[in-house]
């Protein structure tokens, strides 16, 4: 169902408009380092996708549909054109949003992701969001503690908490859990498309990172002829977090090429 709802956002900054896109279970909370920095040159406007943060919960999952939010948020916002800025699924939608209305956007950064096809990935991080009884729920470590039974890894568990809210006694996630798991499918799927975007794009990768291979260069390629990309090293999918000075001058330099 394709929802028309505008999206929640933050502005920073004046100048040119730049639009950030955050990743699977985020919110534009997790791209704030990117957008502080940008925000002393640019106009930011930092989106919450559906099912994401502060923005509308959907029926089911469509990049389609999440692209036509950002263009429907975007023209509330009288803003014509943009450069877009999209970090993993986030990224997707970016490159959904390119293809199909080129005219929208001036340049393209996608961050650690690839058109392409993805197996599952997230099974464990789902098992262990689903393990956590909201209802009974009292303190943030609980969470945490009951996380850790599927997910090892702090880092990855202290950016699920991040979306982890109390409101008057009541726990929930600041993500549609129940329809991430349910179209995961969907949500793995590549990026269908008989259109080109022509116009200037950087593919961004952390040196640890498996999402963005040699193997999806043949696919770039076709669907955006104009792109480049850059590696940053010992970094992995939370590339802008793990190396935000290195991150951040890459996307300064190519905005103002």
């Amino acid at each position: 169902m394709t929802q028309t709802t505008q999206l929640n956002y933050q502005i920073a900054g004046e100048g040119e408009p730049v639009v950030l896109l955050h990743g699977l279970f985020g919110s534009l909370e997790n791209l704030g380092v990117v957008a502080r920095e940008l925000s002393q040159n640019y106009k930011v406007i930092s989106i919450d996708l559906p099912d994401h943060g502060r923005s509308y919960r959907s029926d089911s999952f469509s990049y389609d549909d999440y692209a036509q939010a950002v263009k429907t948020t975007t023209e509330a916002l009288d803003i014509e054109q943009f450069a877009l800025l999209g970090h993993s699924m986030g990224g997707k939608v970016a490159m959904n949003l390119a293809l199909a209305m080129p005219d929208l956007v001036s340049k393209l950064i996608i961050v650690d992701i690839a058109p392409g096809s993805y197996e599952q990935r997230h099974t464990n991080v789902i098992n262990a969001l689903k393990s956590v009884d909201l209802a009974t729920l009292t303190t943030r470590k609980q969470a945490d503690d009951t996380m850790a039974l599927h997910v090892r890894e702090q880092g990855v568990r202290q950016f699920l908490l991040k979306s982890l809210a109390q409101a008057d006694g009541t726990w929930s996630w600041r993500f549609n859990l129940n329809l991430i798991e349910r179209d995961y499918s969907e949500l793995s799927q590549g990026i269908s498309s008989n259109d080109q975007y022509s116009g200037q794009t950087l593919f961004i990768k952390g040196s640890e990172s498996d999402y963005l291979l040699a193997e999806h260069q043949a696919l770039i390629a076709e669907l955006f002829p104009n792109s480049k990309a850059k590696i940053i090293q010992g970094a992995g999918h939370w590339l802008h977090a793990e190396k935000p000075v290195a991150f951040n001058k890459i996307v300064r330099d190519f905005l103002s090429s």
